[in-house]
């Protein structure tokens, strides 16, 4: 297995924790983005530029993601085209997404999507808290765990 984080918009916390369960697992971590990223300096964790563009770094993801890989995004259309390949998805918020949730999570956002253009304001998601990191945390513990069984 190997992790590829769409490192645009992951929060730091979520970084934190995955360069920690890199350095314990052994596994390749990738972080994907269009700005230049620093990242501890273990063989095993690296960061991948790609050029400025709408879904480059998305796109670079699905490219390179395998069955079985881990992609870390809150991007439902990026978590949809990845699952379709056989990947697994967690959020920085540590919810999976997965074939049987997938499906409805893009209807939401394709409809959220819609009113937004309609000018009806949504706002954003909250901020991330203690528990969101904690989540995260031991969803990708648990994740790690049974792909070593």
């Amino acid at each position: 297995m190997d992790i590829w984080v769409d490192a645009d918009a992951c929060p730091g916390m979520a970084k934190d924790i995955l360069f920690r369960a890199a350095r314990r697992t052994g596994l390749c971590l990738t972080l994907v983005a269009n700005r230049p990223l620093q990242v501890p300096a273990d063989a095993n964790i690296r960061s991948l530029q790609v050029s400025a563009g709408f879904d480059v770094a998305d796109d670079e993801i699905v490219r390179l993601a395998k069955p079985g890989d881990l992609v870390i995004t809150a991007d439902i259309p990026l978590a949809a085209e990845v699952i379709a390949r056989g990947a697994l998805v967690l959020t920085p918020r540590g919810e999976r997404y997965t074939t049987d949730n997938i499906q409805p999570k893009l209807n939401m956002r394709d409809f959220m999507d819609t009113l937004r253009a309609s000018g009806i304001q949504s706002g954003g998601p909250p901020a991330l808290n203690n528990q969101d990191k904690q989540r995260f945390a031991n969803q990708l513990d648990q994740i790690l765990a049974a792909t070593r069984r």
